[in-house]
């Protein structure tokens, strides 16, 4: 089986500090410390567990800077076979479609039966896999926490309202996205990171992809962040303290007291 699976470099929420920029609508990111985003490291594990049992390959591809290229030899070192960094001045500012619209470009280039994304990245507008899918003209399942490979089709599961799992077949090719805690994601050491530091990783900017540069990147974002703001804290929470009638009794008279009741 040939899957892709997008990757992304995130800001390290265990290793920054964050603040937000003079203007008021972007973390301020000179001195922030990266890694490759959660969701996306659950994605490639999935991945190169699917290869491992019925064999094929697994690529790492991403949209970013030459500094991206960390994140796709992490990935790598990982297990998966090869990477690939999608770059170009035209793609900076691009929105959800945007990314989106890169990445379907290089699918089509490929022949891939699998297309993994992580559920969410460091936007957190989990949007990007549903969009690519439907550019695609694919079938699509989000929140994935469970994939069973198989002749043609895979099954995939889905927790839903109340904790309980359903399960859904969907040929290939496909597009899902992946949620945390599908798997357990390997360690991977410096033995691993050096194998890799080596390997060729194929840049390809909008000429390479036939990528209309007005339609990606900010002249072709038709969504912009305009605010960016950690929210003013609000009062403490009141802790109801007794018996459980007696905690009852008193939630009730303040939801009256509050007029929601």
């Amino acid at each position: 089986m040939e899957i892709l699976v997008c990757v992304k470099r995130v800001p390290d929420t265990a290793e920054n500090e964050f603040e937000l920029n003079s203007a008021g609508n972007d973390l301020d990111r000179d001195d922030l410390v990266y890694s490759v985003n959660e969701w996306d490291n659950y994605a490639v594990e999935e991945a190169i567990q699917i290869v491992d049992k019925i064999g094929g390959n697994v690529t790492v591809v991403t949209v970013g800077d030459d500094e991206s290229e960390e994140v796709l030899r992490r990935e790598m070192a990982m297990g998966a076979n090869n990477g690939i960094l999608l770059t170009d001045d035209a793609f900076e500012g691009s929105d959800g479609k945007g990314i989106a619209t890169i990445l379907k470009a290089e699918v089509e280039k490929g022949k891939y039966d699998l297309i993994m994304t992580g559920a969410q990245a460091d936007e957190g507008a989990g949007q990007v896999g549903g969009m690519l899918a439907a550019m695609l003209d694919l079938p699509y399942a989000s929140l994935v926490n469970k994939i069973e490979p198989g002749e043609g089709k895979i099954k995939v599961g889905r927790e839903i309202e109340g904790g309980n799992q359903e399960m859904n077949e969907i040929e290939l090719p496909c597009v899902v996205s992946i949620q945390t805690g599908i798997n357990e994601p390997r360690y991977v050491g410096i033995r691993g990171i050096r194998k890799v530091a080596s390997v060729e990783i194929p840049e390809k900017g909008a000429s390479d992809l036939g990528v209309d540069a007005s339609a990606v990147g900010e002249a072709g974002a038709k969504t912009k962040r305009v605010d960016y703001f950690v929210p003013d804290l609000g009062d403490g929470a009141e802790m109801l303290e007794g018996s459980t009638d007696e905690i009852i009794t008193a939630l009730i008279e303040k939801l009256k007291a509050k007029g929601g009741l």
